[in-house]
């Protein structure tokens, strides 16, 4: 079975670029692989026109040493672009094994531990109106979610630490009022906040039991996290901005977090989040997989959670089958709050290249922050 070609699919989703990534064989099978480089498509599409000589001709079958091929066979370790590139070749890849085997990917990474996933989505924003997100919270309930999630407010583009942390603390005490005690709530500071005020709001809002407060603090210095685990008692959790099992070794090792946010489509795939949900279970590290994307990163993640013990709760910003439905006729599904098991092989979902097309990609920057006084802050 071997690869005959690679190709990028850029697609405009009326908000956002996704970038969808087709392998083929020459036995007819493909598979369906996603980027995790929100805003950086075009460069992953470069990285991804890299690794095509490298691809071609090769057995589609050794997933682990095309990885090891991408990862470690241009010199410079595989990081960001790199490995977001890698990680839509290695989901696809993983999706033909299971096609040609006729079996789901968590039957190949030793089978369902569980019958059903957990998920949060995605409530209003990361405005300041209390009473916006309170609405949005009650409407996930009435819907049978058993979680809510939101972010750090921030006043339009503006961001003044002091007062998001004042906004957070009474969004938390109305938002735990109105949803009762049962109601997981997942906090996610966005890696807004320097060491002082993470602490602040950790402490403040501890009273109301938030299930993890996510990123509290920026990624590139893991060591900060040593000060803020002596200082806080609410669960902690971060990891989504890491691109390799590499940048997880402190983190993981130190234990200086309780649950663990890689994103299978920015660290390197299926291949290496595996690696690393294992090595989080030696730990007591539990599965919070990033997933703010599409089809694709949703169907992957949801095969880790099956097959890994160390579960959490997985992000899923919106219900299955309610984005892209001409481009993915076949999603995987939703009920009463849980993610169900994929039956078909594979990932278990079905893409469509012709309808993919027509959503060409638009250029498109994230949103940017400030403070007051101008300078840049984290988004």
């Amino acid at each position: 079975m071997k690869i005959t070609n690679v190709e990028s699919i850029p697609v405009w989703a009326g908000h956002r670029n996704f970038l969808f990534v087709v392998v083929e064989t020459d036995d007819g099978i493909y598979g369906i692989g996603e980027s995790g480089l929100t805003g950086r498509e075009l460069a992953v599409m470069g990285a991804i026109e890299h690794f095509k000589p490298l691809l071609i001709g090769q057995d589609a079958s050794r997933i682990e040493h095309l990885w090891q091929t991408l990862s470690r066979g241009g010199f410079f370790p595989a990081e960001n672009v790199t490995s977001a590139a890698i990680s839509a070749i290695d989901i696809a890849l993983w999706d033909i094994k299971g096609k040609a085997l006729g079996v789901p990917i968590c039957d190949l990474l030793g089978g369902r531990v569980r019958d059903k996933v957990v998920c949060y989505p995605h409530n209003v924003g990361h405005g300041t109106d209390v009473q916006a997100l309170v609405e949005s919270c009650q409407q996930s309930v009435a819907e049978g979610w058993k979680f809510v999630r939101w972010g750090l407010p921030q006043e339009e583009s503006i961001l003044e630490p002091a007062r998001s942390v004042r906004a957070a603390i009474k969004q938390f005490e109305a938002v735990r009022k109105a949803v009762g005690d049962e109601i997981g709530i997942c906090f996610d500071v966005h890696t807004r906040l320097d060491l002082p005020d993470a602490i602040w709001l950790c402490d403040a809002v501890e009273q109301y039991r938030p299930f993890f407060m996510e990123d509290p603090l920026r990624s590139e210095e893991p060591n900060v996290y040593r000060q803020l685990r002596q200082h806080v008692s609410v669960p902690l959790a971060a990891g989504e901005q890491y691109s390799s099992k590499w940048r997880f070794r402190q983190l993981i090792e130190e234990d200086l977090i309780d649950y663990c946010r890689l994103d299978v489509c920015l660290v390197g795939g299926i291949s290496e989040a595996h690696k690393i949900a294992g090595w989080c279970e030696t730990h007591y590290i539990k599965l919070a997989i990033h997933n703010p994307l599409g089809p694709v990163a949703a169907a992957a993640s949801l095969h880790l959670d099956l097959a890994h013990n160390n579960f959490g709760v997985q992000e899923q910003p919106r219900r299955p089958g309610t984005m892209l439905n001409d481009v993915f006729p076949v999603q995987i599904e939703w009920n009463d709050g849980y993610l169900l098991p994929p039956t078909r092989p594979g990932l278990g979902i079905e893409f469509d290249r012709d309808a993919a097309r027509k959503y060409q990609f638009r250029m498109a920057e994230l949103p940017h922050l400030q403070r007051e006084d101008g300078s840049l802050t984290n988004w």
